[in-house]
């Protein structure tokens, strides 16, 4: 059966998940019921308050920022991925497109990633020099909010998606050597792979799989085995194959474990305790926000003693790094161009694991 196909007979997952929407939009002025942890957490709940204050400041300031296109502005100019973790930012908070104070807000985010694919399928906007990045998390964006909107916009959904879908399914299957196998890279052409790239180009097949489009069980399995390739013998992972460990490669390994059905392995426990025993002591550093984004994502689906270990200290070192007017600073390094609307959807993303709103952060 083909994506197109697949995305039709998912028609009623679609259905339910709109009732769900009209549910939600209901209760938008309310505040989601954090779930901290898998058992009470009452180290956890003296951030309960902070952490909503923090977010909902955050999102003021991202509604505040979006031009009057719908980007959200970075040195990158229109950057699909930038504008999609907005997107994902509101969502992840229990707005929804077309309601509330930010319906709007969302929808125009929306359109502008719908508008910005290539006759090759990519999702790039303005083209950069690692269009997958902006593919691959524009791709994963589209496929969270499919069956929130109406039907008109779902209808460019099910045409745009099922076209991005194959981009990454076409990129994994390129010829590479051995220990690169199953990955993706910086180009749809590239003939090796990274755990950055490979990373993101996971969730997204790992959501439109959830969302009933047919991303084939080999392909997700063969994503973990490139990711398996880069687990390094002090239980971090790396790079790329044969490399060093590193935070937000650690991070990155521990939330594809997760997501693909190897749920508190022995990798997955490794790289847990790797990221426990380096945790960075204050905000800021190379690839601060990559990491941020994938540890609290890995961490609370790992859940227990974990999840409450590491959200005591992500709290302590985001919270006081909010800016007065709700954003939180660019990072550093390759991080910088993206800009202040990255860091703070990054920020808002970390924090809101919790309320457990987007579909991929359901454990």
């Amino acid at each position: 059966m083909t994506i197109a196909s697949n995305h039709i007979v998912a028609a009623g997952l679609r259905a339910l998940r709109a009732a769900l929407v009209v549910l939600l939009s209901a209760s938008l002025t309310a505040t989601p019921t954090p779930a901290w942890a898998d058992k009470p957490a009452e180290s956890l709940a003296q951030y309960d308050q902070r952490v909503d204050a923090a977010v909902s400041k955050a999102l003021a300031f991202l509604a505040k920022s979006q031009q009057a296109d719908g980007v959200f502005p970075s040195q990158l100019g229109n950057n699909t991925a930038v504008t999609s973790l907005c997107v994902m930012a509101f969502l992840a908070k229990g707005h929804t497109p077309g309601c509330g104070p930010y319906g709007e807000v969302i929808n125009k985010g929306i359109d502008v990633v719908l508008s910005g694919q290539h006759p090759n399928g990519m999702l790039v906007g303005k083209p950069t020099h690692g269009p997958m990045y902006s593919h691959a998390i524009s791709t994963l964006m589209l496929s969270e909010v499919s069956g929130m909107v109406t039907a008109e916009r779902q209808k460019k959904i099910d045409a745009v998606l099922p076209r991005a879908l194959r981009v990454l399914l076409d990129a994994q299957r390129i010829a590479k050597p051995a220990p690169m196998q199953g990955g993706w890279r910086y180009q749809p052409t590239s003939a090796d792979s990274d755990i950055s790239c490979s990373g993101w180009s996971l969730m997204a097949l790992r959501s439109a799989r959830n969302a009933g489009a047919a991303v084939p069980k080999e392909a997700i399995d063969a994503g973990v085995k490139f990711i398996m390739n880069c687990h390094t013998p002090d239980n971090g992972f790396a790079y790329q194959p044969g490399g060093g460990p590193g935070h937000a490669r650690t991070a990155t390994g521990l939330l594809c474990l997760e997501l693909c059905g190897k749920h508190r392995d022995e990798a997955a426990i490794g790289a847990a305790e790797w990221i426990l025993k380096h945790m960075p002591a204050n905000y800021g550093g190379t690839f601060f926000y990559y990491w941020l984004y994938y540890a609290s994502q890995g961490m609370f689906q790992l859940g227990g003693d974990y999840w409450v270990q590491f959200a005591t200290a992500m709290y302590e070192i985001v919270l006081k790094c909010q800016q007065a007017d709700g954003s939180w600073p660019a990072g550093s390094s390759h991080e910088a161009a993206p800009g202040v609307c990255y860091a703070t959807a990054i920020s808002v993303l970390a924090m809101s694991v919790t309320y457990r709103q987007l579909p991929i952060y359901q454990r």
